[in-house]
């Protein structure tokens, strides 16, 4: 293969793991360079990385996001292999990622951890977790993907160099996938094992504040991406909750001709007028929304196509 590729391994305290990580790669793509971003470790990450024949770098914001931000912006290749530094990862199936990516002329290829794991190895609430983020992505983007939170991904160099990277935690990953569908780029998933942490070290994943985080994330890209359906929602339900008001109303009305339920009426009233202050919000950001898409996609068209 003449690309050249890049192997991006963002990294906080993996001391204990880096070093296999990166002669693992090394054995499973010898071809490439491997670059591991040290993301103010208080341990001897980047000393164990260079040792094992890495080039190390420093982000000095913390949060994978920006790690991330920092190497697509910084690392010229043609294919970026992303992974986690931990260890968990299966380096052997990074041939099959990039002979995905290359023959099938993609943008994006996830390894998707095997459902076949124990607990130990990826517990019931990070489970749990996956499911529900993807399911939600799922119905909010039709997406397709299996496995949204995989921190295993090759990228082509259009992709990477034409993905606006704002993000500063684990929801890298979330926007990784809806730019993907947004753009309606070119994407497949491969199997991968996913196995035990290298002992000693420990996961930097928060179940419960980074899940609300990346829940967060998918629902501010929904209103970004699709402000009609977003804000057609909440125009529905404050107009249903409105009409359900006023129907009493409107009852005692016909029947006594007295409005004795002044504040109420007042009340539906104001809900309806915000209800179509919605709709018209949705009519007029979608619009706006598809000029900044086009924008987008003419951004990536102007990046070279991989041979």
């Amino acid at each position: 293969m003449n690309q050249r590729i890049a192997v991006i391994i963002p990294c906080y305290n993996e001391a204990r793991a880096i070093g296999q990580v990166v002669r693992n790669f090394r054995e499973a793509l010898p071809e490439s360079v491997i670059y591991v971003y040290d993301n103010n470790s208080q341990d001897d990450t980047w000393r164990v990385a260079k040792e094992a024949g890495a080039i190390v770098r420093h982000e000095s914001r913390q949060g994978k996001g920006y790690v991330i931000s920092r190497a697509f912006a910084d690392v010229d290749a043609d294919i970026y292999l992303m992974v986690d530094g931990d260890g968990t990862y299966d380096a052997a199936a990074a041939p099959a990622m990039v002979q995905c990516l290359v023959e099938n002329q993609l943008d994006m290829v996830v390894g998707t951890r095997q459902d076949n794991r124990v607990d130990k190895v990826y517990p019931k609430g990070h489970r749990f977790g996956n499911w529900m983020l993807t399911t939600a992505i799922n119905v909010l983007f039709h997406n397709r993907l299996s496995d949204v939170l995989s921190g295993y991904r090759v990228f082509s160099r259009r992709f990477i160099k034409s993905f606006p990277t704002l993000a500063r935690g684990f929801e890298i990953e979330v926007k990784l996938t809806i730019y993907a569908l947004e753009m309606q780029l070119g994407c497949a998933e491969v199997p991968t094992r996913y196995g035990e942490r290298t002992e000693g070290t420990v996961s930097k994943l928060n179940t419960y504040r980074d899940g609300c985080r990346i829940l967060y994330t998918i629902l501010t890209l929904f209103k970004g991406i699709r402000p009609f359906v977003f804000f057609g929602i909440i125009s529905a339900v404050l107009g249903f909750t409105s009409v359900g008001l006023a129907i009493p109303i409107i009852n005692t009305f016909l029947e006594t001709g007295l409005v004795p339920r002044f504040p109420t009426a007042i009340l539906s009233t104001g809900i309806m007028l915000a209800a179509a202050i919605s709709l018209n919000c949705g009519i007029i950001l979608e619009t706006v929304t598809a000029k900044a898409r086009e924008q987008k996609r003419l951004v990536y068209l102007n990046q070279s196509a991989q041979e």
